[in-house]
């Protein structure tokens, strides 16, 4: 494994449980039940063409603290206060 120990923000929570600092992606459990409702809507008859885009509207922050510390970061102690979930 390659280690540059550099800080840096993931886009998926495996990184995070694999020794990453930080994550912030979409919260996965919601794009599959807005992917189900459009399912259904396709399967009701209405086009997928004519389906509108929606972007995700909620969103997870994942910290490392156990990386942090080893990378010799001190973060604001609002950082892991905010978010959804903390490894320590």
């Amino acid at each position: 494994m390659w280690r540059a120990t550099l800080p840096a923000i993931y886009p998926d929570r495996s990184f995070i449980a694999s020794g990453g600092l930080i994550c912030y992606d979409a919260d996965r459990t919601e794009i599959f039940r807005r992917a189900a409702s459009y399912v259904d809507r396709v399967l009701r008859g209405e086009k997928p063409g004519e389906l509108p885009f929606q972007q995700p509207t909620k969103y997870q922050l994942t910290i490392n603290l156990k990386t942090a510390k080893a990378l010799g970061l001190e973060l604001p102690a609002t950082l892991p206060a905010r978010a959804d979930e903390v490894i320590e």
